[in-house]
C-alpha cells in the first residue's frame, strides 16, 4: 500500500474500531456499516473516499484487518474493536502453540499478570512466530510470547478465530506464557 492508503487504512480503522461515532455513522450489532453511508460520512467529516479507494485498501491490507459483505455492500473491521459489536464468531479448537508479540517493555507486568484484553474485547494472539514478530516490531523494541493454547483451552479457556486468522481469547494467564526466546 502507498503512504495515502495506509492513512485511508488508519483512518478506517480509527472509525470502524474505535470511534464511528467521530464521523456520524453506528455501526451495527455484528460491526458493520453501509459502505455508501460510511463514504458519505467520511466525506462530510475531511476524509474523502471512493468505493475504488475502499476496495484497494481492504485487498491490500497486509493483515486483512477489514472485510467487504458484497451482497449488503457493507463494511466492518475484522477484530480490535473498542466499541461494543458481536462479531458472531463461534468458539474454536486452538492449534497446540500461539504467539503474542508485545514491546519489550511490557515483559514485567505480561509474566506477572498474564495478558488482558484492555480496552479491546479479546486478546489478539498471532497463529506463528513471525506474524507475532511483524506486530510486536510495530512500536519498536519487542518480545514474543509463547501461549501454550493447548493446555488453556484444556482448561476451559474459550478461543476464536478469525477469518483472516487472528486468535481471540479473553485473557491469557500467566501460567500459560513464557518468552519465545
Amino acid at each position: 500500500m502507498d503512504k495515502t492508503d495506509v492513512r485511508r487504512s488508519k483512518r478506517l480503522s480509527q472509525v470502524l474500531r474505535h470511534r464511528p461515532g467521530s464521523v456520524g455513522i453506528e455501526l451495527d450489532p455484528h460491526g458493520w456499516v453501509a459502505v455508501p453511508a460510511l463514504l458519505d460520512a467520511l466525506a462530510t467529516h475531511g476524509t474523502p473516499m471512493t468505493r475504488d479507494d475502499i476496495d484497494r485498501v481492504v485487498l491490500g491490507n497486509d493483515k486483512q484487518r477489514f472485510e467487504i459483505d458484497a451482497p449488503q455492500d457493507r463494511i466492518r473491521a475484522r477484530q480490535g474493536h473498542t466499541v461494543e459489536v458481536d462479531l458472531d464468531l463461534a468458539p474454536s479448537d486452538p492449534p497446540v502453540v500461539l504467539f503474542h508479540g508485545t514491546p519489550r517493555a511490557n515483559i514485567e507486568s505480561i509474566l506477572a499478570t498474564g495478558l488482558d484484553r484492555r480496552r479491546r474485547h479479546h486478546v489478539h494472539l498471532s497463529p506463528d512466530r513471525e506474524t507475532a514478530e511483524r506486530v510486536g516490531a510495530r512500536r519498536g523494541d519487542f518480545v514474543v510470547f509463547r501461549v501454550d493454547a493447548a493446555t488453556m483451552h484444556a482448561a476451559g479457556l474459550i478461543f476464536w478465530r478469525t477469518d483472516n486468522d487472528v486468535w481471540l481469547t479473553d485473557t491469557v494467564p500467566a501460567a500459560y506464557l513464557a518468552l519465545d526466546l
